[in-house]
């Protein structure tokens, strides 16, 4: 039986690398940790995980097909856990940056039920903000 930790990385096909390399850099705060120009593999740190940006326009990329579009997107969402989680803080630092940010909801997640943010990045993937389970 697997014994599941956590996400090790979640791997987005991008057609414009640059645009997206700024968003998860400088709104979320990720550091690029790797970079494997020659075939394509841009990899983010995202806490104790990896967010990997594959252009559509080179190797890694071609290999996945057409690029996300209107008709079809990479994923539906992919969830980032935030600490500390101070909801005001976070809307309006988000709109300092330009992005506009869904509101405040009650969301399941790994550790339960607790407050979170919708949010797009540059491509339309949607990019959810996990704050901490609500104190029973």
């Amino acid at each position: 039986m697997l014994h599941i930790q956590q996400i090790d990385h979640i791997v987005l096909r991008v057609k414009d690398l640059q645009p997206m390399l700024d968003f998860y850099q400088n709104v979320l705060g990720c550091r690029l940790e790797r970079e494997q120009r020659d075939i394509g593999l841009y990899q983010l740190r995202a806490g104790s995980g990896l967010i990997d940006l594959v252009p559509v326009n080179q190797k890694l990329g071609r290999a996945g097909g057409a690029a996300p579009g209107r008709e079809g997107r990479n994923l539906d969402h992919l969830c980032l856990r935030v600490d500390p989680f101070d909801a005001e803080q976070i809307i309006a630092f988000l709109r300092s940056k330009g992005v506009t940010p869904g509101p405040v909801e009650s969301r399941y997640g790994a550790e339960g039920e607790g407050p979170s943010i919708y949010i797009s990045d540059p491509e339309a993937n949607v990019v959810e903000l996990k704050g901490p389970p609500w104190e029973s």
